[in-house]
């Protein structure tokens, strides 16, 4: 297998996290997304989507999305489980990854790529261009902020993102919280809750992966 990576990107950090959890090493590929080789025709033949991370199979197969890759390496690493272990465990799990992906992380990929100098006429990934929305920048400010108040109120009863275990929906919480960073926009000083859950994963060894 090989891991085509970006390591100033918040999407294959997930990826890179969850292996160094589970302590899988895979041969890795850097592409330079500041120079637009994703854009390029031979990372294109990898994936046509133009975005990482993507996992390539020994058969030539490429695996594109976050949730996907890291679904098919828990099959092949069941330990430590990061998908869950029981049926309702896995089901929450899921939920809450997928709260954490759609009102979290692609709420402040429209508050970074609307607002960023560099990415001007880029303000989506993949292969099209489309023109920067400040609107939506400042929407998507907002909306992370809300979400904020909703993983602090999930966090208040519960040791992890998606209860006692930690999970991919903490990978992804702690990737949001250093990626709306970038933005200038911390933790709520209310989120109590948020702020202890993210001093005590925050020391996880994965974290510097």
């Amino acid at each position: 297998m090989k891991f085509y990576d970006c390591t100033t990107a918040p999407s294959p950090r997930r990826v890179r996290i969850f292996l160094a959890e589970k302590g899988i090493e895979l041969d890795t590929v850097q592409v330079d997304l500041g120079s637009g080789e994703q854009l390029g025709d031979a990372f294109r033949k990898v994936n046509p989507d133009c975005v990482v991370p993507a996992l390539e199979l020994d058969d030539g197969t490429c695996l594109s999305e976050v949730s996907a890759i890291c679904q098919y390496l828990e099959e092949l690493y069941p330990e430590p489980r990061l998908l869950g272990a029981s049926s309702v465990e896995r089901a929450q799990v899921s939920m809450w990854n997928a709260k954490v992906e759609q009102l979290g992380l692609l709420s402040m990929m429209d508050a970074f790529r609307n607002s960023a100098k560099g990415l001007v006429g880029r303000a989506l990934p993949g292969p099209e261009s489309y023109e920067q929305i400040p609107e939506l920048a400042e929407r998507g400010r907002q909306r992370v902020l809300q979400f904020f108040n909703r993983l602090d109120d999930q966090l208040a009863d519960n040791a992890f993102v998606a209860g006692d275990r930690f999970s991919i929906a903490d990978i992804s919480a702690l990737v949001l919280v250093d990626f709306a960073g970038w933005v200038k926009l911390p933790v709520p000083e209310g989120a109590t809750h948020l702020s202890r859950w993210y001093a005590e994963v925050a020391k996880r060894p994965s974290v510097a992966a």
